[in-house]
């Protein structure tokens, strides 16, 4: 009887569910590490640049106001705009602030940051018009990184709470939804939300659902030789047959490593896809989850692709129908520090452009990779 009551509490306990990793806080694009390493170099370059950059700017004032509003309704293109860009620009400003809180410990900074996501905790209710899901990923993005830094290295947040939960109801469900027939920069950036979102919530399941968005449009996103005559289809995509794919692709027929869905389209857009895609590389990181192993030759390939066109190499005949509209952005420090810094791949074209471009400063749900990214060890 006791041999048999052992083997069946072994069974029992082999038949348990695991109990699922817990969070690893602050974790959504930087860490502690990371901004101990930061405010460790913030009198050398390029960090010091970085740094005086974000301070002159008016997102880092501490008379900055909020403006929040309960519906934000965004057309296409942000036509019509009620409280598109306040959004956008009050979540970009307390990232900023929770940034300055962390590498001066003034909690003048902290507060103010507090002050953005409660003014916006107290009235938002739902996203309207077009653009709506990449509005919600724009704006759910850069609040949840300063939502997590704030909650985890200040304490005094009272209305925590409240912004936890107008993240759980009014920016994950649009978020983690995904959007499988759009170009892919919306679903990639709203998948960046999500993973963010997800970790302040401590939602395993939201996470590993981002995860697997993730893994679903980057090989949709960027090619790659091995991926044979034609770009791969995002599962649930109504894009199938070569000709639909083409198409997607903006009419783009020859395919080579590194080409993205939205090269014809405008560098642009293409560089919110690729800083989006190493965003929720970087944060499932720092959670444990190794998204590099899988996607590195993608975004390594599409970095070096379009940083040697945005410097001035000619554009092929075949690419585009020989022009390609510039307009890169800050766009690919994390993923240039990830790679090359970090992995040890060699890439040219991405350092030259990435120097040049230094320091990054802020665009949509961009802010400040310079500072927090560059060399940094992480």
């Amino acid at each position: 009887m006791r041999v048999l009551a052992v083997a069946l509490l072994l069974l029992s306990l082999s038949a348990a569910p695991a109990r699922a990793q817990a969070f690893n806080h602050p974790g959504v694009l930087v860490s502690r590490a990371q901004l101990d390493f930061v405010k460790a170099h913030l009198g050398a370059e390029p960090w010091k640049s970085a740094w005086a950059a974000l301070r002159a700017s008016s997102y880092a004032s501490l008379s900055w106001k909020p403006k929040p509003r309960a519906t934000v309704e965004c057309g296409p293109s942000s036509n019509p705009n009620y409280g598109c860009s306040d959004e956008r620009d009050d979540a970009m400003a307390a990232y900023t602030h929770a940034l300055q809180w962390y590498l001066t410990k003034d909690a003048r900074y902290a507060k103010k940051a507090i002050e953005i996501m409660d003014a916006w905790s107290a009235v938002i209710t739902e996203h309207t018009g077009h653009n709506a899901p990449l509005q919600t990923g724009w704006s759910g993005a850069s609040f949840s990184r300063a939502a997590e830094l704030i909650k985890y290295t200040y304490t005094g947040w009272t209305q925590a709470g409240r912004f936890a939960t107008k993240l759980r109801t009014v920016y994950l469900p649009t978020v983690i939804k995904g959007s499988p027939d759009t170009n892919g920069n919306w679903e990639l950036i709203m998948t960046d939300a999500a993973i963010g979102i997800a970790v302040f919530l401590d939602d395993r399941a939201s996470f590993d659902t981002a995860v697997q968005l993730w893994r679903d449009r980057l090989p949709a996103y960027i090619y790659l030789k091995s991926d044979g005559a034609y770009p791969k289809t995002r599962p649930g995509s109504k894009y199938h047959t070569p000709a639909e794919i083409i198409s997607y692709w903006q009419g783009q027929s020859t395919f080579v490593d590194g080409l993205a869905q939205e090269t014809c389209r405008d560098f642009g857009h293409t560089g919110w896809g690729i800083a989006a895609a190493v965003h929720v590389a970087e944060t499932a990181r720092l959670q444990g989850v190794d998204l590099w192993a899988e996607g590195k030759d993608r975004l390594r390939y599409a970095m070096g692709f379009h940083s040697g066109l945005q410097l001035g190499e000619p554009v092929p005949s075949w690419l585009c129908g020989g022009k390609v509209n510039l307009g890169l952005g800050p766009v690919l420090e994390p993923g240039y520090n990830a790679l090359h810094n970090r992995l040890g791949v060699t890439m040219t074209r991405t350092q030259r452009l990435v120097e040049q471009s230094r320091p990054a400063g802020v665009s949509h749900f961009l802010g400040w990779e310079t500072l927090t990214h560059a060399e940094n060890p992480g």
